[in-house]
C-alpha cells in the first residue's frame, strides 16, 4: 500500500492527499481528514471514481491525485441537479458522456392501463423464480449481443449489482421471461428493495413490436402492486425514445436525472 502522501499547492496548512488503502484516498489537513475518494470497478468492467469533500480544495487535490494512479478512462455519476458537484468533476478534467433519466413508475393496473394487457399469441410469462436459467441465459445473452452490435451495450443504464466476471445474469430468480414454446423471446428483471427497481426490460430485435414489453411490464407491475409497492423506478437513457415513450405510455414521469462524465 502506497502511504506517500501527494501535496497540492502551497498554503500555511498544506491539503495532503494519501492513499490509505487499494482504491481509497484521505485528504488531510493538519492531520484531520476534510475529504476521501474511492475507485471501483462497476460490473460491465468501468473505472468509476467517487470523493466526498468538505472543500473546494480538498475536491480537486484528491481529483488530481487519484487519475495520477489509476488507468484511464475514468468514470463519475452525478445528480444533474446538483450544479456545483457537476462543476467540480468538469474542472477536473471530466466530460459529460451520457444523461439517464430517472423515472417513478406506477403498479397500479388502474393507472398503468395495463390491466387488460396479454401476451401475443403463442407467448406466456414465466414468473420471477420459475425461468428455465439455462433459456434466460441465452436470451440474456442474444438480446446483449443484438445491442452490441447496434447502439453498444454501454448505452443502456448502468449495472450497478456486482456479478462475477462474465456472469450476466446476475440473480435468475429476479428475471420474468416471455416465453415461445422452446426459446425465450424477452426478459424483464426486477429488484424488490424498499423501493424496486426495474433494472431491465428487453426483447429479442425479431420479436418487437408485437406487445411483448408491455406483457411483461403489466406482469411485474402487477406482482409489485399485489405485494403492495404504489411505485417503482428505473433509469432510461435520454437518446432511447422508445423505452421513455413505453414508460411514460404507462404513466410513469421522470423524476430526476443522472449525469455520467467520463475522463
Amino acid at each position: 500500500m502506497n502511504t506517500k502522501p501527494f501535496v497540492s499547492g502551497l498554503s500555511e496548512n498544506a491539503v495532503m492527499i494519501t492513499r490509505v488503502a487499494d482504491r481509497q484516498w484521505h485528504a488531510l489537513d493538519d492531520d484531520l481528514v476534510v475529504g476521501r475518494g474511492y475507485a471501483q470497478h462497476r460490473p460491465d468492467g468501468r473505472l468509476f471514481v467517487s470523493i466526498d469533500a468538505w472543500h473546494d480544495a480538498a475536491f480537486d487535490r484528491l481529483a488530481a491525485a487519484m487519475p495520477a494512479e489509476l488507468p484511464a478512462p475514468l468514470y463519475t455519476v452525478v445528480d444533474e441537479a446538483d450544479v456545483e458537484l457537476t462543476a467540480r468533476w468538469r474542472r477536473a478534467g471530466f466530460t459529460i458522456r451520457r444523461r439517464e433519466w430517472e423515472y417513478v413508475v406506477p403498479t397500479d393496473p388502474r393507472v398503468t392501463g395495463l390491466e387488460d394487457v396479454l401476451p401475443p399469441s403463442g407467448v406466456t410469462i414465466v414468473p420471477a423464480g420459475q425461468a428455465d436459467e439455462r433459456l434466460l441465459r441465452a436470451v440474456d445473452r442474444a438480446i446483449r449481443d443484438e445491442v452490441e452490435a447496434t447502439v453498444g451495450w454501454q448505452s443502456m443504464p448502468a449495472e450497478v449489482v456486482p456479478r462475477p466476471e462474465g456472469d450476466t445474469v446476475v440473480d435468475p430468480s429476479k428475471y420474468a421471461v416471455a416465453a415461445a414454446p422452446d426459446h425465450y423471446l424477452g426478459l424483464i428483471r426486477v429488484v424488490p428493495m424498499y423501493r424496486p427497481r426495474i433494472g431491465l426490460v428487453a426483447v429479442r430485435a425479431g420479436e418487437q413490436r408485437r406487445g411483448i414489453a408491455r406483457a411483461l411490464l403489466a406482469h411485474a407491475l402487477g406482482a409489485l402492486h399485489r405485494s403492495g409497492f404504489a411505485t417503482a423506478w428505473t433509469e432510461v437513457h435520454e437518446s432511447n425514445r422508445a423505452a421513455s415513450g413505453l414508460f411514460e405510455s404507462i404513466g410513469a414521469r421522470p423524476l430526476s436525472s443522472n449525469l455520467e462524465l467520463v475522463r
